[in-house]
Formats: structure tokens, C-alpha cells, sequence
């Protein structure tokens, strides 16, 4: 395995869920196999801003734009705090029509 792949597992929760900009939904597993540490998206995040949701947990929203096909996304996660490390647990890209 990569470094990247090692480190996109490290930041993911075992229990991780995404609902994709492209529909398509995602668990750890999936999102593992997709990934491709070597390839790499240019993006302007704006708007980021963090929520505390309980002691351990945050919502982090934020809003992305890829200059090569002029798409913008909204972009929501959730974070949990347990064994010493930040974990996404949950992520969803809503694209802006």
C-alpha cells in the first residue's frame, strides 16, 4: 500500500459514509478502492467554517471550486475525536447548479 492510501485510511473512520457529489454513495471500503494517491484536483475552498456538535465532535462546511471545469460544490463532514485523532465519519458534496 501507499503513503496516501495509508493516510486516507488513518483519516477515515470504519464506519465512514459519504454521499458523493456524483449521487454515487460511498463507504470505507469504496472509497479506499477509489482512491488514487497519485492523481491530484486543484481546488479553491471558501466558506469553511466549523460547529461544534457535542465535545467530540464537529461539522465542518465549506465550499469548493475546480477551475478546469468551472464546478462548485458544497461540502459538509462530520469529525469525531477518540484515540488521540481527528476521523471523518461522515462527508457529503451537494454540486451548485
Amino acid at each position: 500500500m501507499s503513503r496516501g492510501y495509508d493516510d486516507l485510511d488513518e483519516l477515515l473512520e470504519d464506519n465512514y459514509l459519504e454521499f458523493g457529489s456524483s449521487g454515487k454513495i460511498y463507504d470505507k471500503k469504496a472509497q479506499l478502492d477509489r482512491s488514487d494517491p497519485t492523481s491530484s484536483v486543484q481546488l479553491t475552498v471558501t466558506d469553511f467554517d466549523i460547529r461544534c456538535l457535542a465535545a467530540n465532535v464537529v461539522l465542518a462546511t465549506y465550499r469548493t471550486h475546480k477551475q478546469t471545469d468551472e464546478t462548485s460544490t458544497l461540502r459538509s463532514s462530520i469529525w469525531k475525536f477518540k484515540k488521540d485523532k481527528w476521523q471523518m465519519v461522515y462527508h457529503q458534496g451537494t454540486p451548485i447548479l
